[in-house]
């Protein structure tokens, strides 16, 4: 006499039957996919924890002790600050977009490519658009980690004159590095193979970014040929909310509204490429 296999009514045990699992996959799969790119992150946590304190820390340092000495001496910076205070929220933001256009290039070549980690998640209920949401939200957490970290270390140096709103660089620093992260994602999931595509986008778009963002200077202090490129960087807009948050920068409401209204519409069209990009390369 045979017996029964188990079904989604007499299936016994801790663990919820495969009706149960799957109803749950379909629901919560972006955060089950989150969940595993977290875990994965564990092979590299010693490299997080020393970028998000070492480089702020070198940063600071080289700053501090040496450019900022220079500048102060002259007069002070934008927004009648210390030249330290002026570019510590640019430190901030700058390292977050080094961090996601990383994280959003070869991870996602190497989910469809190199140990096609996507695949597994894909044969079961989780669909492909919840694998790119889920890795956006792991990238985010890591973001949020990483930016926490690098804002406690410039409140100890003191280089956040706002005690009330400088936390709030956090926030807005993730979101402009996935106003810029989400469409490098939807770009990274249509490439069949690596190329030199990914040295391009580090060294003629982020490179460029980081240079001509008002990063080191106000933006209005470069040529004119060249103060459209930060007009179009999600990295400009990300500073110049920060600097507000960090120590006011005097910046009009509607201009605030706008950088944030750029950062919205590029990370909501990057993350709704992206889920279809994985779409389209996973089949379903």
């Amino acid at each position: 006499m045979t017996q029964a296999l188990p079904t989604a009514l007499t299936y016994s045990g801790r663990a919820p039957g495969p009706v149960v699992s799957a109803a749950r996959a379909r629901r919560w799969g972006a955060f089950y996919f989150a969940e595993h790119a977290l875990r994965s992150m564990r092979a590299y946590a010693g490299t997080i924890a020393v970028e998000s304190i070492g480089s702020p820390l070198l940063y600071l340092y080289a700053l501090g002790v040496g450019l900022a000495v220079l500048v102060d001496r002259n007069g002070v910076a934008a927004g009648g600050v210390s030249y330290l205070q002026f570019v510590a929220p640019a430190l901030v933001t700058s390292a977050a977009l080094m961090t996601v256009g990383l994280e959003m290039m070869f991870p996602v070549m190497d989910g469809f490519k190199w140990r096609r980690v996507y695949y597994g998640p894909n044969a079961s209920p989780i669909s492909p658009g919840q694998i790119a949401a889920g890795h956006i939200m792991a990238v985010g957490v890591r973001l949020t980690v990483q930016t926490v970290a690098y804002v406690g270390i410039l409140y100890l140096f003191g280089a956040v004159p706002a005690l009330g709103t400088g936390w709030l660089m956090v926030p807005i620093t993730v979101a402009g590095a996935l106003a810029f992260g989400a469409p490098v994602m939807a770009y990274s999931a249509t490439l069949e193979g690596e190329g030199f595509q990914f040295s391009m986008i580090q060294r003629f778009v982020i490179t460029p970014l980081f240079l001509f963002s008002g990063t080191f200077y106000p933006l209005e202090t470069m040529p004119s040929g060249l103060q459209w490129i930060g007009w179009i960087s999600p990295l400009w807009h990300t500073t110049q909310l920060a600097r507000v948050v960090s120590f006011g920068l005097p910046v009009p409401a509607w201009q605030q509204v706008l950088h944030l209204l750029v950062l919205v519409v590029l990370a909501v069209a990057g993350m709704a490429l992206a889920r279809r990009s994985y779409t389209r390369r996973l089949g379903r």
